[in-house]
């Protein structure tokens, strides 16, 4: 492996870290309704357990509401049931073959929770971008100590490893600020 591959294989490393924080963060509430809250539900189909979305249709009504249109007629009471029993603290209605999921406000303290759990997120995110650094860095010096690249060529790739590294944690940390306000706006 080359000095090249090593900053490479890092920097599309670390910007998987960031999309697979991102995903998390659409999953953590904030007083919106977002569809994307109810892609952890799973639904008992026929006896297996499958994801909300492969046995129903999920959107926005209004900013406050999800509508959940399920596929089949049989499959609304397992739908409904699935929804109220998660951890998500929704309450759905059924309204004929339409789901309704009204998005309940949050308290002053439950956003307080969710801030914390969108910091948390964020330094389990950096930690793992930081471990990438560490690993390119490690591989460098491997290189070294196998002759394969020069001092020199070390120092270079690691500040230029390092510099991806701060890019990735600056970003980071604007996704979890732009995610607090969204979740402390009332």
């Amino acid at each position: 492996m080359s000095l090249e591959d090593i900053k490479k294989t890092s920097q599309t490393k670390m910007d998987q870290s960031i999309a697979a924080f991102k995903n998390n963060l659409t999953k953590i509430r904030t007083g919106r309704a977002n569809p994307a809250i109810l892609d952890t539900i799973q639904v008992d189909y026929y006896g297996s357990m499958v994801p909300l979305s492969q046995v129903a249709n999920v959107s926005l009504i209004d900013s406050r509401t999800i509508s959940v249109q399920p596929w089949e007629k049989g499959m609304g009471a397992k739908i409904e049931k699935a929804i109220r029993e998660s951890d998500l603290g929704l309450n759905p209605a059924s309204m004929g073959d339409l789901i309704r999921v009204p998005m309940p406000p949050m308290s002053e303290e439950r956003r307080k929770e969710m801030t914390k759990l969108v910091r948390t997120e964020g330094e389990n995110a950096k930690i793992a971008v930081r471990n990438l650094r560490r690993d390119a860095n490690e591989s460098v010096k491997k290189l070294v100590k196998d002759k394969l690249a020069s001092e020199d060529e070390q120092k270079r790739t690691e500040a230029e490893v390092q510099k991806a590294t701060d890019k990735h944690i600056a970003e980071i940390d604007q996704l979890v600020a732009g995610k607090e306000q969204e979740i402390m706006a009332v």
